[in-house]
């Protein structure tokens, strides 16, 4: 059973991500994000190197500051990933520096 590099879950039975068909790689999993897009695009998770998961427009930083090899992000994101971003369930990124990794969200960005 092929399993999603980034959810885990089994691909096509449960797997909740939402990539583009330019991040899906011929043996059905994802090449390397940051060979995509230098910077994050769309409704984008930004992902901080404190672990922190912030949105696009947050107060606490400038878009132009969200750049790898600082930040992680995923860009196109299932609209109910960002709620399950946690210790137990921590979000990877799929873009900028693929290391970075969240497990809790910005309070003012949850809204």
């Amino acid at each position: 059973m092929k399993r999603c590099d980034f959810c885990e879950l089994p691909v096509g039975e449960g797997c909740a991500c939402a990539l583009p068909r330019d991040y899906i790689g011929s043996c059905g999993t994802g090449t390397p994000f940051s060979t995509v897009k230098p910077y994050p695009t769309g409704d984008a998770i930004n992902i901080s190197l404190r672990g922190q998961a912030h949105r696009l427009g947050c107060s606490h930083q400038s878009g132009s500051d969200v750049r790898a090899p600082l930040w992680g992000w995923i860009n196109y994101p299932d609209p109910e990933l960002w709620q399950r971003i946690s210790e137990s369930s921590p979000l990877r990124a799929t873009g900028g520096n693929t290391k970075r990794a969240a497990t809790r969200r910005c309070r003012s960005c949850d809204h």
